[in-house]
């Protein structure tokens, strides 16, 4: 589930899902950018591009209200190429969200969907039941970034990393600003300009119970 109080999480619940409305829906034309009038319905049948966040709405599997379509990264083709090499998508453009967007594909209903959904879950320790063929595959996709990703991060010191991050989902992105402050930190403690390292709290804190025990 996404974290409402995180701000990437709120941007990815805007990321738009292809789809097609099972029934009319009331009221939602402009919402959806079918019509002009806040009253119009939007007809059944109809294309649409849903909000992540409206389509987990408006989605049930007992009622037939809309159905969602599996976004072209996430598809066959587009996993052939990952397998291939990783590193040539540019994962921003195709997806800022990329990996967190593609989890939230558990929460729909679509003929691909259990293979996307389950190689996520293997990539984040969750098991897997498919061949390991399949199942793989989007573990090696963030794997071969991940090697590049840190590879750039500790060897771009002092210097524009726009080029560097410009085709990184947001994950990585983050990723790669913990490599930048890991090298920039180890720089910092090589020229002598580190703070004095000290225990932490937990520490102090657990000596100071340890010797009231002895006294008492």
């Amino acid at each position: 589930e996404e974290n409402f109080l995180s701000l990437d999480d709120i941007l990815m619940s805007q990321e738009k899902l292809p789809g097609r409305a099972e029934s009319a829906l009331p009221r939602l034309a402009v919402l959806l950018g079918q019509g002009a009038g806040s009253a119009e319905s939007v007809p059944e049948g109809s294309k649409l591009e849903i909000p992540l966040w409206l389509a987990k709405g408006l989605h049930d599997s007992k009622r037939r209200i809309i159905s969602v379509e599996l976004p072209k990264i996430y598809k066959e083709a587009w996993r052939t190429v990952f397998n291939a090499d990783a590193n040539v998508v540019d994962l921003h453009k195709m997806g800022p969200y990329y990996y967190g967007f593609g989890s939230q594909l558990l929460n729909f209903e679509n003929p691909e969907n259990p293979e996307i959904a389950q190689t996520i879950l293997q990539a984040t320790g969750g098991g897997s039941v498919l061949p390991i063929s399949d199942s793989v595959c989007f573990l090696q996709t963030f794997i071969a970034r991940f090697r590049r990703i840190m590879d750039s991060s500790q060897n771009a010191y002092n210097e524009d990393t726009s080029a560097l991050v410009a085709r990184l989902d947001e994950l990585e992105r983050a990723l790669f600003q913990v490599g930048q402050k890991g090298l920039n930190d180890f720089q910092c403690w090589e020229k002598g300009q580190a703070s004095q390292i000290t225990a932490s709290s937990l520490v102090q804190n657990y000596g100071k119970r340890k010797l009231a025990e002895v006294d008492g």
